[in-house]
C-alpha cells in the first residue's frame, strides 16, 4: 500500500479526471459526448477552444510527470509545448479529436503511474526542472498561476516540493473541468 500522501494524490488525480468528485463533473465527464465540431468552437476570437484545452491538459499531465521523473523535455507526442492549435487543418476532425482524447487518457494514466511510483520521501524534493520556474512550482506558485487564488486546503499536510506542485496541477485541472477559466 502506498503512503497516505501518495494515496491522497492519486485520489485527487482520479477525481479531477475520471472518478466521482466533490466538485461535480470531472474533466473526462465534461468532454464526454463532445463532437469535434463542438470541441473546435471558440467562445470568442483569440480564445482557446475546448479541443485546445483538452490537449493543453494532456501536455501539463506530461509536464508534471516529466518533472516528477526528472526527465528532459521533448518526449511529448506532439511537437511544441503548452498550447497546440486545434483542429489541425486537413485532418479528419472526428478521428483527430478522438486521437487527442486518447492522448489525454494516456497522459493521465502515465501521470498516475508516476505518482503511484513515488515513495513518501520523494514528496519533499524538488526534481530537476527549468530553473526559476521550477523553484516557483516547488513553492506552490507556478508563474502561469501566480495571479490565481489557490486554496490552502489543497493538501491537509500542505507539504512542499513535488507534492505541492502535483497538488496544484490537480487543483488547476479540477478548475478547468468545472469551466472556471476562459483562456
Amino acid at each position: 500500500m502506498a503512503a497516505p500522501a501518495i494515496e491522497l494524490l492519486l485520489a485527487a488525480l482520479d477525481e479531477a479526471y475520471d472518478r466521482r468528485s466533490w466538485h461535480g463533473t470531472n474533466l473526462r465527464g465534461a468532454l464526454r459526448g463532445t463532437s469535434a465540431a463542438e470541441a473546435a468552437w471558440r467562445p470568442a476570437p483569440e480564445r482557446h477552444n475546448t479541443w485546445e484545452l483538452a490537449v493543453h491538459c494532456a501536455y501539463w499531465k506530461y509536464a508534471v510527470r516529466r518533472r516528477l521523473a526528472g526527465t528532459k523535455r521533448g518526449s511529448f507526442r506532439l511537437a511544441g509545448s503548452n498550447w497546440f492549435p486545434r483542429p489541425v487543418p486537413g485532418a479528419d476532425g472526428e478521428e483527430a479529436w478522438r486521437s487527442d482524447l486518447r492522448l489525454l487518457a494516456e497522459e493521465h494514466r502515465a501521470l498516475r503511474a508516476a505518482v503511484a511510483g513515488l515513495a513518501a520521501g520523494d514528496l519533499g524534493r524538488c526534481p530537476a526542472g527549468d530553473g526559476r520556474r521550477w523553484r516557483a512550482s516547488c513553492a506552490g506558485w507556478p508563474p502561469t498561476t501566480s495571479t490565481m487564488p489557490v486554496r490552502s486546503s489543497s493538501s491537509p499536510a500542505c507539504a512542499k516540493g513535488a507534492e505541492r506542485a502535483a497538488l496544484l496541477a490537480v487543483e488547476l485541472q479540477g478548475r478547468r473541468a468545472r469551466g472556471g477559466w476562459l483562456y
